[in-house]
């Protein structure tokens, strides 16, 4: 007769067997839903200025500073398995010798979080909620017009004249005059179970998901340090802009 202690082990072999296939299943059914995640980038503004990277630095060095338009839906990233998405925007513009990749660099970026995650539920929550005196149903009131924008499904960014993060420097100190950069979105999906997932390119479809529509600025020149700054007028092929509007950023 076996002991208590192998009943023990064969239960937990049996239970960690189970974990791990369900696990696998979970991983591989994301990929029977599909992905159309598209976005529009705009660039507004760039402006550079000089400044020292650290407060000892004798040497000054070239800092633009670039504002922009997005309008993203990445909904379709969010599934049963999804935690929570990383995106960001990266300034990419050719390097000053042929011979090496083109530079890039991150202005901007946000975690966004899955509803599970914003509000998850375990064994304490559901206790707490049973044991707890229900609570007075308070005065309703009716939300105003900017919390009703805010409340938006997980993975629509709306940003409008949105200000970067960070400033962007090069290796050399210099930024003035660099000539076809760019700004592209791009996003990391990270799940409960599985592997990572990262931005796929327009046209780079795989089954069900397809590539980032979108998502790319159109082709700009860095000002000099003494230009004010480069607006939607410098931008490649396009026309004339509109009248920047406020930063006023909805992302959820």
């Amino acid at each position: 007769m076996h002991s208590a202690l192998v009943r023990v082990q064969t239960v937990f072999g049996f239970f960690t067997t189970v974990a791990f296939c369900a696990a696998i299943v979970v991983a591989l059914s994301v990929t029977l839903i599909p992905q159309t995640p598209s976005a529009s980038l705009e660039l507004r503004n760039v402006q550079v200025v000089k400044g020292r990277p650290h407060y000892h630095s004798p040497k000054k060095e070239d800092y633009a500073h670039i504002r922009f338009d997005l309008d993203a839906d990445l909904t379709s990233l969010f599934n049963w398995n999804t935690k929570q998405v990383f995106a960001w925007i990266t300034a990419t513009y050719p390097p000053k010798t042929p011979s090496e990749p083109p530079s890039q660099a991150i202005i901007w970026d946000i975690i966004i979080h899955s509803e599970a995650q914003k509000n998850p539920s375990t064994p304490f929550t559901l206790y707490s909620m049973l044991t707890s005196p229900p609570k007075k149903a308070a005065k309703t009131r009716k939300p105003s017009k900017s919390r009703q924008e805010v409340e938006l499904a997980p993975g629509l960014i709306r940003l409008k004249n949105s200000k970067p993060k960070y400033q962007i420097t090069d290796i050399s100190g210099t930024l003035s005059g660099i000539t076809n950069a760019t700004l592209e979105l791009g996003w990391n999906v990270q799940p409960w179970v599985g592997a990572l997932t990262w931005t796929m390119g327009e046209g780079a479809d795989w089954g069900r998901w397809k590539g980032l529509e979108g998502g790319r600025s159109k082709a700009f020149d860095i000002p000099a340090v003494k230009v004010k700054g480069v607006n939607q007028e410098a931008v490649k092929g396009s026309g004339k802009p509109d009248k920047a509007a406020e930063a006023s950023p909805i992302v959820r």
